[in-house]
């Protein structure tokens, strides 16, 4: 899963162009078009850093000169007053790009620091901590590299690379989960993992006899996820558990034996890693 260059420069493309518009009237009136100067990106707290190569293209995109003299890669770790990227060149390219390259380097390195606080509290478990289609519209390939930075692991990308089916397909199906399962094996030739999403033990037991790959433990308290793993462990190739997962309970999550935890918050609950830019 890679997001292409074309896509990336189109993505940064749309982002300039939200915060510029017309122009930058403050920048243009007081800097002097041949002004240059140095500066740097540094973190306020401590983190995952995530998002370099995206913030260095930003200033790229208006100043092809543009010197970085310092940058940090990837997954380093920060604390406080961290140096993350230093830099050289048009005052003015710098200035306008600032606030849309540290959008990006504070979201992603947000993302990639809650991972790595949910990968580090099932340490020693077994359970991999995955991501899911919770993300920001038009960002989802960029979170989910931030994930993957951050120690997690990717779930579905999109509803093209897996079969989940869920409470409302159920539904629409009078909750025949046998019939639901035999319906995804036909169209999908045995091509895709079919995982099924369950509430009830007696659900998890007609999803093992449906010949379901994987089931999808939804919103389970603790002993009912305890009892659903010893049903099902073995009898499918994974076990899932989600729903209102947070840092407090995921290990507790995670030593049931299940296989995966999916945490919708590592993408579309992490707080930013505060950064700033100084001359």
């Amino acid at each position: 899963m890679t997001l292409d260059a074309h896509a990336l420069e189109t993505l940064i493309e749309r982002a300039l162009q939200e915060d510029l518009g017309a122009g930058d009237w403050t920048t243009d009136s007081l800097i002097p078009p041949d002004h240059h100067t140095r500066c740097a990106i540094y973190a306020q707290a401590a983190g995952v850093l995530c998002g370099m190569a995206i913030a260095q293209r930003v200033f790229q995109r208006l100043d092809a000169g543009v010197r970085f003299l310092h940058a940090l890669e990837d997954g380093a770790p920060l604390t406080p007053d961290t140096p993350v990227l230093t830099l050289e060149g048009n005052t003015r390219a710098i200035l306008k790009a600032e606030r849309t390259a540290l959008n990006f380097l504070q979201h992603l390195s947000g993302i990639a620091t809650r991972t790595r606080q949910y990968v580090d509290a099932v340490a020693g478990t077994g359970a991999q901590i995955v991501d899911t289609r919770k993300t920001t519209p038009s960002l989802r390939l960029l979170e989910k590299y931030a994930v993957r930075v951050g120690g997690g692991r990717n779930h579905r990308v999109g509803l093209y690379d897996g079969i989940l089916i869920k409470d409302n397909h159920l539904a629409a199906l009078g909750g025949d989960i046998a019939e639901a399962v035999r319906r995804a094996r036909q169209y999908a030739h045995h091509l895709l993992a079919v995982e099924v999403e369950c509430t009830t033990l007696a659900q998890v037991e007609q999803a093992i006899a449906a010949g379901a790959d994987g089931i999808l433990l939804d919103n389970m308290p603790l002993e009912t996820l305890r009892d659903a793993v010893r049903l099902a462990k073995g009898r499918v190739r994974f076990l899932e558990a989600s729903g209102s997962v947070t840092l407090e309970t995921v290990r507790s999550i995670a030593e049931t034996g299940v296989d995966y935890i999916s945490v919708g918050a590592i993408t579309h609950s992490a707080p930013i890693l505060p950064m700033h830019l100084e001359f």
